[in-house]
């Protein structure tokens, strides 16, 4: 269900995910554990968050927003990103590369502080080659903004923290995240 369906102003009353599935990731993410449990920011719950769906992940208990920070690969990279129903941050990033690892935590930020505006999905470019090359991405990091499975924006290289949240709010829009999350 997407912010637009049935009346639902906010993606805490658009949120109806609660019986959802386990990821198989392997351990590369801080904000989602490896069984797909995220914590609450606000409220310390622990919550299972799908690795796709058709709504934005809230919380069961206090029902904010919840962070949606996941990997994919070549084989779920569609369902995972260019299908989801809110606009997408994918970090092509790889394991050896320095400027990748510092932007790692800027992605976290992002996928924080855009909780129910934003999904961040983190993409190893070593183990899916596919999806680097069919966004033709040269040179890691490279992140890309992407909106009902189209390319809105591009930026290559690690940037600061703020300069990440600022570039991904004024992409995906200007109020994204600035209340009512």
């Amino acid at each position: 269900m997407g912010h637009g369906d049935a009346g639902l102003s906010t993606p805490q009353q658009a949120c109806g995910l609660r019986d959802v599935t386990r990821t198989a990731a392997k351990g590369r993410l801080e904000c989602m554990s490896d069984d797909g449990v995220v914590t609450c920011p606000a409220c310390s719950t622990r919550n299972r968050v799908p690795r796709a769906a058709r709504g934005v992940p809230c919380c069961a208990s206090c029902h904010v927003s919840l962070p949606w920070l996941i990997a994919a690969d070549d084989r779920d990279f569609a369902a995972v990103a260019e299908e989801a129903a809110v606009p997408v941050l994918v970090d092509l990033w790889a394991p050896w590369c320095g400027p990748c690892r510092m932007v790692a935590p800027a992605v976290e930020r992002v996928a924080l502080e855009l909780a129910g505006h934003l999904k961040a999905v983190k993409v190893n470019v070593d183990e899916s080659p596919g999806v680097a090359g069919r966004y033709q991405a040269k040179s890691i990091p490279t992140l890309i903004l992407l909106r009902d499975g189209r390319e809105i924006g591009r930026q290559i290289g690690a940037l600061p923290a703020d300069r990440l949240l600022a570039w991904a709010r004024n992409t995906v829009g200007a109020n994204a995240g600035k209340a009512g999350r």
